[in-house]
């Protein structure tokens, strides 16, 4: 930050301003937020075995890395190749056979003891040095040289000089390669590489990384100062008397956690003296290392050319196999944590967040955010935040299931159905059924009670009503975290085209507005065809999902029939559970197959539009997948709520299928137990499915894995290598299954959809929120278990927010409301029940009375008569579920003035229900401030603070200097 002198003054002459930064320290302090960025080296604590994993003593001449490097890369491809390329291969193979006989050594000499500098570190750093002969695979052979970033090729590939000009380009970069053959595959070489410091800052600066300067303070408002210290001792006192909160971490189980604030601002070589440097190795974090080398490996070329440079581009043509960079060591220790404590991140994360025994425990956000970056912290962040939010309303669904279940039997339709025994149902089919008593659907009547009873409609608001809240809490939560992890000034950087976009339009070029650079341009007419194509590629393959619901129908229509006339007593009379279990099961196998096919056609699809960047393929993508899936799903719920039962006719009038097979009716209780027993079925069948593909798929390659090493690695030539903790961590890594290769789209888009299942139908079935919280408890545990042990380490990306998912979301939320109006105006007896009490019932112009003395009779005003005589039948007349007119009205069968009045009662109450809830939603919005008042003054006065700090520090360096000098320095303010 750059001031003139001029400004200064004025500056300083600001109101309220402190003219020295010792009086802010004075005053008293806010709760402090939880920035995991280290300010001083004492302050970034780690493990308490951590030392020789993470703390080497470098010197500060950069001269003697330069000395080891040449011997370090005495293996590489520096060397000028020969004419032909066949020649450099031979020669670089021979090169290789070399390397591995002089790089195939015991761990002694892999892990050299390093010397330690006696009058700049202490007598613990040079123990804590002598610590990491005992580390195996984070190291280069020296032992001090930690590794940043792994690259994995095989010796057979081809593609030797892109291989050799793209690590000489490296190395001119000012980063560090050493090479190691695979111990269980010959033909599998490893490639070290190693930042080096003048890099780090370097990449530091053009990156804009903001690093730590000086220790935060804070200031108190005015209510704090008014109440005084008494109020703060009071409560804090009977903060100590209540119980500990069990789900929370204690400082004994993370002490890797302790609160270390500071103040923050993008690097600068130039104004290193206000940042604190008191260790080089632990200044840059982990992963801030791994991903300025990424950095640097995303823009090294390989060929002369303007798009012949990146890691992607290598890995898309096999020069490389794998790059990523390494775990921090083991994540299973022989000794407890209690007692020795962690031996690296990776072991504090599998004990404190991936272990089963935890499950009820927080989750560590600032250790996830530190080891796997900001972008994947994000998503456990919104997954523990949506996870809890899920516990109110899983409560208030079970006290709908339970006041259900509690008046099932006491149920006044439900008694008039299991009493009905001379009441004749006509038969369910035209040839081989019979007229079957109403009383024999007494048991799918009570079920139908479960879900359809008084509490139904202030659940479907409470749920359109919670959407909201969990969205605009979220927000806040989401600006918490920007604030905490140091993301509130952050702006993504200006993505790398991806090389399948540059293949296809090398050609065109434009001028970009961002660089300034020229970079090839896709045609509007171009990408309007492709998106045309694209677009109708989506209809195509929504069409493919109603043809395949439309077979499920005509499955139902078919065994309706054959279940209704089936032999055996218990299914006839049970032919309505059997018929729907049945479909419900088939549906679900027929989703599971056809969503292989549509990640191929989405994969298909977003690549023939030619995203420019990656950020904008995974949108792309990600909206396809949603919108398959979604439909896929919800499509076969949808028939079921709205269409099931609407279309069927009247005996001696049944619309028919083909003129073959009768529609479907629905049960005289109506259609919910239907649609209840669909979202059953297939949300716990698909939370089954998905979590044990999540787990045992990554669990059965691992095991092949290790099974192809024991037997000698895979037929690759390698040693038989039975004890899996001899291996370097390279090679455990690599023997570790990739991230999937779509990111964490299918994570999101696993728990998005289940959101829609929560929200869309839960009028239906109002127990789908506790099972997406029984299923999102396993979930975290099972995500956390295959980061840290059964995938290898992602690239600690950054990320703000969510992305697409945040508005696929909210869109969610409106269809919610829209579908719950309509299942609880349409799909459910509510409102029949309502025109019937208020309208029919015995308790009109009565005044008030209970809800179940106003429905006697309503079942018999919900069933009409129908004449079977016109059928040449025994019985004179039956009864079916309709309001229509007897046979020996004037009109007969036509429809009643009851069938109009329910009508315009339903529109009413869907409009009435949709205008409620939506200013309900609305209000709360507006009451909800997406950023906390605290957190914006917080800010603001950071801000402030950060500019007085910078004026001093500034102020001190220019003293230091003149009298470093001895004369005055008459220049502008540096």
């Amino acid at each position: 930050m750059v001031h003139h002198s001029g400004s200064i003054q004025s500056f300083k002459q600001q109101k309220g301003m402190h003219t020295s930064i010792s009086e802010i320290l004075k005053e008293k302090s806010l709760k402090p937020s939880r920035r995991s960025l280290p300010c001083l080296a004492q302050s970034q604590t780690h493990p308490i075995n951590l030392n020789h994993f993470l703390s080497v003593p470098l010197s500060p001449d950069p001269k003697p890395e330069v000395e080891e490097l040449t011997q370090s890369i005495s293996t590489s491809c520096s060397l000028l190749p020969p004419q032909t390329a066949e020649e450099a291969k031979d020669s670089y193979l021979e090169e290789t056979e070399v390397s591995t006989c002089k790089t195939r050594a015991d761990p002694a000499f892999l892990l050299q003891k390093p010397f330690s500098r006696a009058k700049l570190e202490t007598r613990a750093d040079s123990l804590q040095g002598k610590k990491q002969s005992d580390s195996s695979g984070l190291f280069f052979r020296d032992g001090k040289k930690r590794i940043d970033y792994i690259l994995v090729y095989k010796k057979s590939s081809p593609q030797v000089e892109k291989r050799c000009t793209f690590e000489k380009n490296l190395r001119a970069e000012g980063l560090m390669l050493e090479k190691e053959p695979s111990l269980t595959n010959n033909d599998i070489m490893f490639v070290k590489v190693h930042a080096t410091w003048d890099t780090l800052c370097k990449y530091a600066e053009q990156m804009n990384i903001r690093m730590p300067f000086r220790k935060k303070c804070y200031f108190t408002d005015w209510k704090s100062r008014t109440l005084g210290s008494r109020f703060h001792l009071r409560c804090q006192q009977i903060k100590g008397w209540l119980p500990r909160n069990p789900m929370k971490l204690d400082k004994e189980a993370l002490p890797d956690l302790e609160e270390t604030d500071c103040y923050t601002a993008p690097f600068s070589r130039a104004r290193m003296h206000h940042f604190t440097v008191n260790n080089r190795e632990k200044f840059f974090s982990n992963s801030t290392r791994s991903r300025i080398v990424h950095h640097v490996l995303q823009r090294t070329k390989y060929e002369d050319g303007k798009s012949k440079m990146g890691i992607n581009r290598l890995l898309g043509n096999s020069t490389y196999e794998a790059a990523f960079p390494p775990h921090e060591g083991g994540y299973k220790s022989r000794h407890p944590i209690k007692t020795h404590g962690a031996q690296n991140h990776r072991h504090l994360l599998y004990e404190r967040w991936a272990r089963w025994g935890i499950w009820y425990k927080y989750q560590p956000l600032d250790l996830i955010r530190r080891y796997f970056g900001e972008k994947i912290g994000l998503y456990f962040a919104w997954l523990g935040w949506y996870t809890g939010m899920l516990i109110p309303a899983a409560l208030v669904g079970v006290f709908v299931f339970l006041y259900g279940f509690f008046t099932m039997d006491s149920s006044q339709v439900s008694k008039e159905i299991c009493e009905a025994n001379t009441t004749i149902m006509c038969p369910m089919c035209e040839e081989t059924c019979k007229p079957w008593t109403l009383s024999d659907s007494c048991i799918f009547a009570k079920v139908t009670r479960l879900f359809d009873n008084g509490g139904t409609v202030f659940f479907a608001i409470f749920m359109a009503i919670w959407a909201t809240v969990f969205l605009e809490f979220w927000k806040r939560r989401r600006a918490e975290l920007t604030y905490d992890w140091d993301l509130i000034d952050w702006e993504e950087e200006e993505e790398e085209l991806r090389p399948q976009f540059e293949a296809k339009y090398s050609r065109v070029e434009r001028v970009n507005p961002i660089s300034g650079k020229p970079e090839p341009f896709q045609p509007f007419s171009d990408k309007l065809s492709r998106l045309m194509v694209s677009v109708s590629g989506i209809f195509f393959m929504i069409s493919l999902v109603l043809t395949a619901v439309f077979a499920v129908v005509v499955f139902r229509l078919i065994a309706m029939e054959k279940f209704a006339s089936f032999n055996w007593d218990f299914v006839q009379k049970n032919w309505q559970f059997a018929t729907s279990g049945t479909g419900v099961c088939i549906n679900f196998m027929i989703i599971m197959s056809l969503n292989v096919v549509y990640e191929k056609v989405a994969y298909l699809l977003t690549n023939l539009e030619h995203p420019r960047t990656e950020s904008e393929w995974e949108n792309s993508f990600a909206l396809k997948m949603f919108l398959f899936q979604f439909v896929n799903l919800n499509s076969s719920t949808f028939y079921i709520a709205f269409f099931l039962g609407r279309f069927a006719g009247r005996p001696g009038s049944y619309n028919k299928l083909f003129n073959r097979w009768r529609l479907e009716e629905c049960h005289p209780s109506g259609c919910l137990i239907d649609l209840c027993l669909q979202m059953g079925v297939i949300m716990i069948f698909k939370q089954i499915w998905n979590n044990f593909m999540e787990l045992g798929y990554p669990l059965l390659q691992n095991w092949w894995s290790r099974r192809k090493m024991k037997k000698g690695g895979g037929g690759g030539g390698g040693q038989n290598v039975e004890n899996k903790a001899k291996l370097p961590q390279w090679d455990k890594d690599w023997n570790l299954q990739p991230m999937n290769a779509h990111g964490l789209v299918d994570e999101y888009l696993e728990m998005v959809l289940q959101f829609g299942f929560t929200t869309i139908f839960v009028a239906a079935f109002p127990l789908a929120p506790l099972l997406a919280l029984l299923n999102n408890i396993i979930e975290i545990r099972l995500d956390a278990y295959k980061f840290v042990t059964q995938w290898r380490r992602p690239m600690p990306a950054r990320a703000t927010d969510i992305g697409i998912w945040h508005g696929i979301l909210e869109g969610i939320g409106v269809l919610a409301v829209i579908t719950n109006a309509f299942v609880i105006a349409i799909t459910s007896d509510y409102i029949p029940r309502f025109v019937y009490a208020f309208k029919y019932g015995p308790c009109v112009d009565k005044g008030p009375h209970h809800a179940d003395e106003c429905l006697q009779g309503y079942m018999n005003s919900s069933l009409s008569f129908f004449d079977m005589s016109e059928l040449n039948n025994t019985i004179q007349y039956c009864r079916y579920r309709d309001y229509r007119a007897p046979p020996w009205s004037s009109v007969p069968y036509e429809f009643t003035l009851q069938f109009w009045h329910v009508l315009a009662a339903r529109l009413a109450f869907i409009i009435v229900f949709e205008h409620l809830v939506f200013g309900i939603k609305s209000f709360i919005a507006y009451l909800i401030p997406d950023m906390p008042k605290d957190l914006c003054d917080r800010m603001r006065r950071e801000k402030y603070l950060m500019q007085e700090m910078m004026y001093e520090a500034e102020l001190e360096h220019l003293q230091k200097q003149r009298k470093k000098n001895g004369r005055r320095y008459h220049h502008e303010w540096p």
